[in-house]
């Protein structure tokens, strides 16, 4: 009996003790597929390390001498533009783990760190980041990703910031704003070269079945079919001319949003009279992603 219990003992304590040298899965669409991955060489850590410290002084060429030549000239006019616009910049790695997936020829190089970015013109910027390098077989550079995330403190670069109040205190005051991303941007470019070129029903495809447009001078007008073409028989020529686009909405709710724009509109009437102002206005778009609401403000230019 003592003698089964001494042998499973020493069982359980080599089974313990055993070093594991494969962990993890590759899920991507491949032949990898499945298969796990290994620890890599420290040589990929230092020739990491080499490259940051390059990135640091801000020397490109050395930098990209850590690149395979395809991944080098991709990326040298880019990264001599970025560390020109750069007083100062620093990246202090945390943590690093070369790996590699069974069977492939590549290791890659899981890099956390903190980064600080000073720019010539003064802005400054912190965040934390989540970098890959992947090294090909010659141990050159071959690709690279990352993932950050700012300093609360930053200046800019933040995914939200402002805060909205509304006219009436509800459920969304004191929420900060986000900027919104579903096509307000190109949808107000193509209504501008619609608009410029007197195209009613272009601009109409643009707009929900009835959409409310409040005036600068306190008028408030029902756009619904047909308002365009009426609208664009007194005009000999319009030029409406953007010049700022700012989508936003509120943080945590849903689609809806709201475009500030500021431009310039020149209208000449087939009468000869001519108008033309600096406008700011806010055109608001619905859940199906169309114009529901506009409101304008204008000032006479300078002469």
């Amino acid at each position: 009996m003592k003698s089964l219990i001494f042998t499973l003992a020493l069982t359980v304590g080599l089974s313990s003790s055993a070093q594991i040298t494969e962990a993890g899965k590759w899920l991507g669409e491949n032949e990898l597929k499945g298969n796990p991955y290994t620890l890599a060489s420290d040589e990929h850590m230092e020739l990491t390390n080499q490259s940051i410290a390059a990135y640091n002084a801000g020397d490109v060429e050395k930098e990209l001498s850590f690149y395979t030549k395809e991944m080098a000239d991709n990326t040298r006019e880019y990264m001599t533009n970025y560390h020109g616009e750069m007083k100062k910049v620093t990246n202090k790695p945390w943590a690093m783990i070369p790996v590699q997936i069974k069977d492939s020829d590549n290791v890659h190089m899981l890099v956390w760190s903190n980064e600080t970015r000073e720019w010539n013109n003064g802005s400054t910027q912190k965040m934390n980041l989540m970098e890959v390098f992947s090294f090909d077989k010659d141990k050159k550079i071959n690709g690279f990703y990352q993932w950050r995330r700012y300093d609360p403190k930053n200046e800019f670069g933040l995914p939200a910031g402002g805060k909205f109040y509304g006219k009436n205190d509800n459920e969304y005051t004191g929420r900060k704003l986000v900027f919104s991303n579903r096509g307000e941007v190109e949808a107000l470019e193509t209504l501008i070269d619609r608009y410029n070129k007197l195209d009613a029903e272009g601009c109409e495809e643009l707009f929900a079945d009835k959409a409310i447009f409040d005036t600068y001078d306190g008028q408030r007008i029902e756009i619904t079919k047909g308002f365009f073409g009426g609208y664009f028989e007194g005009f000999e020529s319009i030029k409406w001319k953007a010049y700022g686009f700012v989508p936003l909405k509120i943080e945590n709710t849903d689609p809806v949003s709201g475009v500030l724009v500021t431009s310039i509109e020149k209208r000449v009437a087939k009468d000869g009279s001519v108008w033309e102002k600096e406008l700011v206005e806010q055109f608001y778009f619905n859940l199906d992603g169309k114009i529901d609401y506009v409101k304008q403000w204008t000032r006479d230019l300078n002469e």
